[in-house]
């Protein structure tokens, strides 16, 4: 079962970068009428809740720039950032390694008990390494919806 979700992240991860990839940095940070934030905030909104979940909640060491909390956590906006955000190429990069990172770390300890069980917005408690990984395939998904989204009504002359 761990080699499933271990492909699973991997395939999704990959849908996500190719979303992006060649997208110009004017259009990476092209807010619509009606949204909130850009390509740019969902892809490191992505790489920081996989980096927490993955990692921080295993009780292992996260590798999260001390910015990226202020940039892409839950409720952040890029109307509000007060610093310049990490180029594509960067996020990229990182996007990249992450779920490889997952597998080596984390291999053989899904039912491994979290020392701080989660319960998320919508309910559910993530009590187990495991829970946390799988759910992480559904938070993206939602994110490279919404990637695709903001890229379709991004203005073509970007």
């Amino acid at each position: 079962m761990e080699q499933i979700v271990f492909n699973q992240l991997e395939f999704v991860r990959r849908l996500t970068i190719d979303a992006v990839e060649g997208i110009s940095e004017k259009a990476l940070d092209f807010i619509p009428e009606g949204f909130n934030n850009n390509v740019r905030w969902n892809l490191g909104h992505i790489y920081l809740v996989q980096e927490r979940f993955a990692f921080h909640y295993a009780g292992e060491p996260v590798q999260l720039p001390d910015n990226y909390g202020r940039l892409f956590a839950k409720g952040t906006k890029p109307a509000d950032w007060n610093e310049g955000p990490p180029k594509l190429d960067i996020l990229l990069e990182i996007l990249a390694e992450q779920p490889k990172r997952i597998q080596v770390t984390l291999s053989n300890r899904f039912g491994e008990q979290v020392k701080e069980p989660l319960t998320t917005g919508s309910g559910l408690t993530l009590s187990t390494i495991g829970e946390f990984l799988n759910y992480t395939l559904y938070h993206e998904g939602m994110h490279f919806n919404a990637i695709r989204a903001l890229i379709r009504f991004t203005d073509k002359s970007l």
